[in-house]
């Protein structure tokens, strides 16, 4: 598999990362979209959120606790974005469930 996300978490690939334990990585994104821009991914690849099932959803709850551990870390108390894309329609880059964890500027709505 040549999957980009996998090559991270398997640190064939650096990172700078943020947090890691034995199923999830957070790490700083290469191309920041805001002043925070970290990127959670499982270290199982799962293509994208369309690919969740009942095994594997307690592993989502987990990275999204985890995310908004990051933000209170990070001191984003005036809010933040957190986004996943699913598909190429909807701008997913790299086919590895991963979430956005965006903050320290103001964002628009609708995104895009």
């Amino acid at each position: 598999m040549d999957c980009l996300f996998c090559k991270i978490a398997a640190g064939d690939i650096p990172s700078t990362k943020v947090y890691e334990d034995a199923e999830m990585l957070a790490f700083r994104d290469i191309d920041p979209k805001a002043p925070t821009h970290i990127l959670l991914i499982p270290k199982a690849h799962i293509a994208s959120a369309a690919e969740l099932t009942a095994e594997n959803s307690a592993l989502a709850g987990r990275i999204l606790a985890k995310a908004a551990e990051l933000a209170k870390a990070e001191d984003l108390c005036e809010g933040y974005r957190l986004v996943t894309n699913i598909g190429d329609a909807a701008g997913q880059s790299v086919k590895h469930l991963h979430f956005h964890l965006l903050g320290g500027r103001d964002f628009g709505w609708p995104p895009g």
